[in-house]
């Protein structure tokens, strides 16, 4: 309509007067129910209710372990010898717990991946709720029984495969071994670490799989994909943020296994790049090993180790949160 057509203006039903056209910004006062407001509270109480009570362990293993870390200083980080009464390091400690979660990761994330792949695309779709509650099931597994079925019936069957692969790989650096033991080695102890932590890696791996856009997966499909490069170009893309979220959640799982470390380990205060033979340690493992026989500085070391691997769990979730806030889930697939 031009503007000088001689027609009055329109009235708007929003306007203050009833009368002419109203351009002005109208108020919107969102009105929040009793249960949005119950819900709205208890979601900030629970995240404050976490953040203090971290800040509570956190200064509580700070205050039982100051003595230790007054008395050692910087030799505490340093160091490697730890004994009854001093002196107390946890170089090598740090290092073989590092070393153990991650073969764990190594060997759990391809097969989580691949189990969070088939239940979701290749298993039929009358099996995939069984197959899921059996990888829920996996999760509630004791650690003791993981740690009592690594011992007795998976560390016999492995020792072959690491006479193997320090004979045919030891030209990779961490497959080379000085000695002849292949028994409580760090190797092994990861490989039961890595099945106890492959059920919470393919729970949210799978999860964020199936909230892969349905409409871009049937277009891909149509214009001629296989099912693999579907996955390929649609799934995988969509999904890297939840595969980083829950493969940090596994390590940080990983980083505090105690049982089936203390189970499988033969205790060791060398740092050694030799995974396959005997010797390794962990600081989860050396708390639970001294915690009862310790007495006095002891304890404040054993505390400050404690706050170590706090410290350590920590910079590890916060790394994984930076990286999957830079890869959301479904950014690859925007067009």
């Amino acid at each position: 309509m031009a503007p000088n057509s001689g027609h009055a203006p329109v009235a708007f039903a929003g306007s203050p007067t009833g009368q002419g056209e109203y351009d002005g910004p109208r108020s919107v006062r969102p009105g929040r129910t009793l249960a949005d407001r119950v819900y709205r509270g208890a979601a900030t109480g629970g995240g404050v209710l976490t953040l203090v009570l971290l800040v509570l362990i956190g200064w509580f293993l700070f205050q039982q372990g100051r003595p230790a870390l007054t008395k050692e200083g910087w030799h505490f980080v340093t160091g490697s010898q730890w004994t009854a009464v001093g002196p107390f390091g946890i170089w090598a400690i740090m290092y073989w717990t590092i070393v153990i979660a991650l073969i764990g990761l190594a060997l759990a994330l391809p097969l989580s991946i691949a189990m969070a792949l088939f239940i979701n695309e290749y298993a039929p779709p009358s099996t995939r709720r069984l197959f899921t509650s059996l990888v829920d099931l996996l999760a509630a597994v004791p650690s003791l029984i993981y740690g009592l079925w690594g011992l007795l019936f998976l560390q016999p069957h492995l020792l072959g495969v690491a006479k193997w692969l320090t004979t045919h790989l030891a030209f990779i650096p961490i497959f080379q071994t000085s000695a002849p033991q292949f028994k409580a080695s760090s190797f092994i102890a990861g490989v039961v670490v890595a099945l106890m932590i492959v059920p919470i890696i393919t729970s949210i791996t799978r999860e964020v799989f199936s909230q892969a856009p349905p409409g871009e997966k049937e277009a891909a499909l149509a214009m001629g994909a296989t099912r693999w490069g579907m996955i390929r170009t649609v799934v995988l893309p969509y999904g890297k943020g939840g595969v980083i979220g829950g493969a940090m959640l596994g390590l940080g799982r990983a980083l505090g296994e105690t049982i089936v470390v203390v189970l499988i380990i033969s205790p060791s205060y060398e740092v050694s790049r030799h995974i396959l033979q005997s010797g390794s340690n962990s600081v989860a493992s050396l708390i639970a090993l001294q915690i009862n026989d310790a007495h006095g500085i002891a304890v404040n070391a054993l505390m400050a180790a404690g706050l170590a691997l706090f410290v350590t769990t920590l910079l590890v979730n916060m790394v994984a949160a930076v990286i999957v806030g830079r890869s959301r889930s479904g950014r690859g697939t925007e067009i």
